[in-house]
């Protein structure tokens, strides 16, 4: 269930040392909180549910499908639900598919979120295979849910921006400049991405 206090506070030190900016970034902002999701199925429905919309409406979404369905963390209740039911609480068509498709592949015991790969990038492309979890998705989820300390979602927009403050670019950087940018930061990466989103709220860097 993510990163903890003590492991964000050592890796942020460990950072700082490393590069100077993160040091006046995390003098700045202060330490961060941890961000923790629980490991499991219902994180990475609530990852489709919460796709190109506001965090409120995706709250608002979530809540009406657990009105509609029950326990949320049981994949069979998605796999049969009727489109009527899962338009009425808020899914689109799309999204209805991606849902679907997820609670298949957790029913059957295709995909095991208790058993991934050890190596990121095998992660990645496991949670990947599932329709509708694109690479920032199984990032956000391996970061927030499973804690793995060096996982780096370059292609997120606060991540770009906050690294773009960070080393005082005229422009928001690409996800490939971003990636380059934080060679140097492995294997803490992940707290160096929960730090950017920190401060980028905060807009001290």
């Amino acid at each position: 269930m993510g990163l903890t206090a003590k492991q964000l506070k050592s890796s942020l030190d460990a950072l700082a040392g490393i590069e100077p900016r993160i040091a006046g970034a995390l003098a700045a902002a202060g330490y961060p909180e941890p961000r923790k999701r629980p490991r499991g199925y219902p994180t990475l429905l609530r990852t489709i549910v919460g796709q190109q919309v506001s965090v409120k409406a995706a709250d608002a979404v979530w809540n009406r499908l657990g009105e509609a369905l029950g326990d949320l963390g049981e994949p069979a209740r998605m796999a049969v639900a009727s489109d009527e039911t899962m338009r009425g609480a808020g899914l689109s068509r799309q999204k209805q598919g991606y849902a679907r498709s997820l609670a298949g592949l957790i029913d059957s015991g295709e995909l095991d979120l208790d058993s991934l790969p050890d190596d990121d990038e095998e992660a990645i492309a496991a949670l990947t295979a599932v329709k509708g979890i694109g690479r920032w998705s199984a990032e956000i989820y391996l970061l927030f849910a499973e804690g793995r300390p060096d996982i780096w979602p370059a292609g997120d927009l606060a991540v770009q921006i906050a690294v773009g403050r960070l080393f005082d670019l005229d422009e928001r950087p690409s996800e490939k400049i971003v990636r380059e940018k934080a060679e140097g930061w492995r294997p803490h990466r992940g707290a160096a991405a929960i730090l950017a989103w920190h401060s980028y709220n905060m807009k001290v860097i």
